[in-house]
């Protein structure tokens, strides 16, 4: 039994990272689904799938590389966890590596990106921070 699923995709993304592989799979849930997307919005992934088994799904994540075979995500954190939670209003919504990376936040209006929650004025709990 996992206490923290979405600590466990994002140290799955990081390995696979780390291993140069191409593709990762993680248990599927909306809210890994959710982050995935925004990762393919912000550019640092190829794509992501839903694949069915008696379960309940399997998320591939395709990783992205650039021309010198180097990955895209260079790090991955979590920030908020079981034991303590992190929020961040719509005026201290934290900015990653000076604007190259991207916080990942939970709101009232879904999981949004740092740069949609500033857009839209909403805080939330910060999930993770991805550059």
């Amino acid at each position: 039994m996992l206490t923290d699923p979405i600590a466990d995709m994002l140290t799955r993304v990081r390995n696979a990272v780390m291993i140069k592989a191409e593709k990762v799979d993680v248990p599927a849930s909306r809210i890994k689904l959710e982050i995935a997307k925004i990762m393919k919005e912000e550019g640092f992934i190829r794509a992501y799938k839903i694949l069915k088994d008696k379960k309940q799904g399997i998320l591939r994540i395709t990783l992205k590389y650039n021309a010198d075979d180097v990955a895209v995500i260079s790090g991955i954190k979590r920030i908020s966890k079981p034991g303590r939670r992190v929020y961040a209003d719509k005026d201290s919504i934290p900015t990653v590596m000076g604007g190259v990376g991207i916080s990942v936040l939970t709101t009232s209006r879904g999981v949004l990106g740092d740069k949609a929650c500033r857009r839209e004025k909403v805080g939330g709990e910060v999930l993770c921070h991805i550059w």
